[in-house]
């Protein structure tokens, strides 16, 4: 979110399904906006954060080697994420909602697609 963050949130066993995330991640933290509709990879901010923290993690002198490392890890590198790439992610929505509102494709040309 702009100018905040929480905690990262691990999930302790198991697979992150979408009811678990929503009632893990979402309702505990986030307060929920009326027509959030960005739903695509492509459009998820989520990934864009996650892509930057794997790079850190990557980058580290010392690599994990087991899942508690990774884990702490990951909760160090999230921390020292910088609030204005978080910020910069979110605020990146709108160009990116746009552009792909806009986007068509011609399907009458079938180079499109080679």
């Amino acid at each position: 979110m702009i100018n905040g963050r929480t905690r990262l949130h691990v999930v302790p066993n198991g697979t992150m399904t979408g009811q678990r995330y929503i009632d893990e991640v979402l309702l505990p933290h986030v307060r929920l906006f009326r027509g959030a509709v960005a739903r695509t990879p492509d459009l998820n901010p989520i990934e864009n954060v996650w892509d930057a923290l794997v790079r850190q993690v990557a980058g580290r002198k010392y690599p994990p080697t087991n899942k508690n490392t990774l884990i702490r890890a990951l909760t160090e590198e999230w921390d020292k994420l910088p609030q204005q790439l978080l910020d910069n992610v979110v605020q990146s929505m709108v160009r990116r909602v746009n552009v792909a509102s806009h986007s068509t494709v011609d399907i009458s040309r079938t180079d499109t697609f080679l």
